[in-house]
């Protein structure tokens, strides 16, 4: 690769990774819904989702560092116009530290499975959200519960079962957009 399509390569990554940061913080524009727990329902999970599919493991973990960086510096990115340090002191701290490490692994699952045809690619998009933007982040989200909330272990894990459903339809959403995209752009590495 020559200096000139390393450095076209190195814009479109930087692009990326900008592009789907601020795609989370949209997400957060939609009204959350309280929960008595103390985290509320959000879309922005989608976004962690989506960006592990579509960017693959190093970018996807780039653009939520990017993402929670903003959020520290005061940006109010998260759902219901939270930011500052102090939304990583919150009962949420745990969940916003998970998705990061959820959007790796989802972008590593997505390396690891078929994405030959457009419905292999959806099918292999719902599997790697499931693990990475819905089992890891609720692992984070359930640490997170008794460490801040001083919640037991079984009330935390009885708590984040709430959101599971809801997450199971993002899961699906993803699917389809990631099925759509390799229809529209069947050159499109997901994953990668």
């Amino acid at each position: 690769m020559n200096t000139s399509e390393s450095s076209s390569s190195s814009t479109l990554s930087m692009a990326l990774v900008s592009l789907f940061a601020a795609l989370i913080a949209v997400l957060g524009l939609i009204p959350k819904i309280d929960l008595p727990l103390g985290v509320p329902i959000t879309l922005q999970t989608l976004g962690v989702m989506l960006a592990g599919c579509m960017l693959g493991p190093k970018r996807a973990l780039q653009a939520l560092l990017l993402f929670l960086a903003a959020v520290a510096l005061g940006l109010p990115l998260l759902s219901g116009g939270r930011g500052g340090v102090g939304a990583f002191f919150a009962p949420t701290s745990g969940y916003l530290l998970g998705w990061p490490v959820g959007a790796f692994v989802t972008g590593w699952v997505m390396t690891l499975l078929p994405k030959q045809s457009p419905r292999s690619a959806a099918i292999s998009a719902f599997v790697a959200s499931a693990l990475g933007g819905l089992l890891v982040v609720h692992v984070f989200g359930v640490v997170g519960l008794v460490k801040i909330a001083n919640l037991s272990w079984e009330q935390a894990i009885l708590g984040t079962l709430v959101f599971v459903p809801g997450d199971l339809i993002k899961c699906a959403l993803c699917a389809t957009v990631v099925h759509t995209v390799a229809r529209g752009l069947p050159d499109w590495r997901f994953g990668s």
